[in-house]
């Protein structure tokens, strides 16, 4: 049965959602107000997705129908919101909100509504999406019929993300529902409507009132979907992205100069992403591979006999995270020098696959990596990356050699969050010596030679080569 058949007819609701319903029915029935069960659960229930937020909307006070159902379902588990006419109620996993019917209007400078009490059908006009409009009576006499004023149920059967009202008026009155509807085209695989489509391009500016949180909020959201780059591609196309993170617009675009191009790093960090999104659901990884080429733009050099090199990207990319992270109102804490650790070592386990893979090489890729190193491995996978099958097929065989010798030097020499025998304070003591310079410079080389294999990972050898480098230096012991 398609969706579309279902308009004015009866959905089945099922236990234990009937029971919710319900008990929620007759306290709407015992204070006279009529209530029915609108937007994101309705539209996952008609979807067969799973949801635990169950928003009730009623003609009359919210708060007052929530303190009711408190009561029938005997639970303490009430907050209420005065400011905003709204309560919430846990009860069994399921999070029920309640508020009042109501109608908004916008001031252009702001995304706070003037909001006055209304009818249901008051509050349907005000929702962002058709989708999110359909709203289902609960009441004895009509339970489970849904309510339809703008072909939501056509919408979702055809998978369309379309505005109840002119589009323009819906983005400019709140903008934050231009990303709502990018997020919504990831996390169902939707299409935006071609006119709403537009007026999000139109309206793109308009993204400015918007607090960086919110808007942070959405596009992790966006991250975290199936299918990720559909989000960065519609941001571009619309000029959100120009506005919300210009550093990866710059990466767009392809610059030949005596007829040698370099890939379009933008597209390729797309395709990253969406690789990387197969393998993990880690919103920092996939931050990882969305940055991981984002100083490229400022890096970029065009060597005669050579061709274009991107030298130090990884070392220039790593000190960008901090100053993105902290625009874009993202963690400044292990999540950001985590995605920085990634950027900065990003291209090592690449590199290990055009030469002679060492033992030396590989300890120090441990060593730098830590716990990392799995994430690491996951997001140099998913850079593999060409327009030739072949190629990648060829790459992904050595990178499979790579990760092999990599798990045999780890367990023979068990590197991992590795820290050299010899510590500041033997050579100090050692050597009758106060904090300087030179405790450093004995410390690199101990670490150095353990990691090129010259001197075991163990106390007693590192002590002796460091009476060695104590003794070539002119210090006493």
């Amino acid at each position: 049965m398609s969706l579309k058949s279902l308009e004015n007819k009866i959905i089945p609701i099922e236990e234990p959602i009937k029971s919710i319903f319900k008990n929620v029915a007759s306290c709407s029935e015992k204070i006279q107000q009529p209530v029915f069960v609108i937007g994101g659960f309705v539209r996952d229930l008609l979807l067969q997705r799973p949801c635990k937020d169950l928003d009730f909307v009623t003609a009359g006070s919210g708060i007052l129908l929530a303190e009711e159902v408190a009561k029938a379902l005997n639970t303490r588990q009430i907050s209420v919101f005065k400011n905003f006419g709204t309560a919430m109620i846990n009860h069994n996993d399921y999070e029920l909100e309640f508020v009042g019917a109501r109608k908004e209007s916008y001031d252009r400078g702001s995304r706070k509504p003037i909001v006055e009490d209304g009818t249901l059908e008051d509050d349907q006009k005000r929702r962002d999406f058709t989708i999110n409009a359909l709203a289902i009576d609960i009441s004895e006499e009509n339970f489970g019929a849904i309510i339809d004023p703008f072909n939501g149920l056509e919408d979702l059967d055809n998978k369309i993300i379309r505005t109840p009202l002119d589009p323009d008026i819906t983005y400019s009155d709140d903008p934050l529902r231009m990303l709502r509807a990018i997020r919504f085209a990831c996390q169902l695989g939707f299409e935006i409507e071609s006119e709403s489509l537009l007026s999000i391009t139109r309206n793109a500016e308009r993204i400015k009132i918007i607090s960086q949180e919110r808007i942070i909020d959405e596009i992790n959201k966006m991250i975290l979907s199936p299918n990720p780059s559909l989000g960065f591609k519609l941001m571009f196309n619309t000029k959100l992205l120009h506005i919300i993170l210009p550093e990866m617009v710059a990466l767009q675009g392809v610059e030949v100069i005596n007829g040698q191009g370099h890939k379009d790093n933008f597209y390729h960090t797309l395709e990253v992403l969406d690789n990387i999104s197969q393998n993990t659901e880690n919103l920092w990884l996939r931050w990882a591979a969305i940055l991981h080429d984002i100083a490229k733009p400022p890096t970029k050099r065009f060597v005669p006999n050579i061709g274009w090199t991107f030298h130090g990207h990884e070392d220039r990319g790593a000190r960008m995270v901090p100053q993105i992270f902290k625009k874009l109102k993202l963690p400044l804490d292990n999540k950001m020098k985590y995605v920085q650790k990634l950027v900065m070592l990003h291209l090592r386990p690449i590199a290990l696959t055009k030469e002679t893979i060492t033992d030396a090489a590989l300890r120090r890729l441990i060593v730098d990596a830590g716990d990392d190193i799995e994430d690491l491995l996951t997001l140099c996978r998913a850079d593999i990356t060409s327009k030739n099958p072949e190629k990648v097929k060829k790459y992904l065989l050595r990178f499979d050699e790579v990760e092999q010798k990599l798990k045999e030097v780890e367990e023979k020499d068990q590197l991992r969050n590795w820290q050299p025998p010899i510590t500041g304070e033997i050579i100090m003591q050692t050597f009758n010596l106060q904090p300087c310079k030179m405790i450093g410079e004995i410390k690199q080389q101990i670490r150095e030679a353990i990691l090129d294999g010259k001197v075991p990972n163990e106390y007693n050898a590192a002590f002796e080569y460091m009476l060695e480098v104590g003794k070539e230096l002119g210090l006493d012991n």
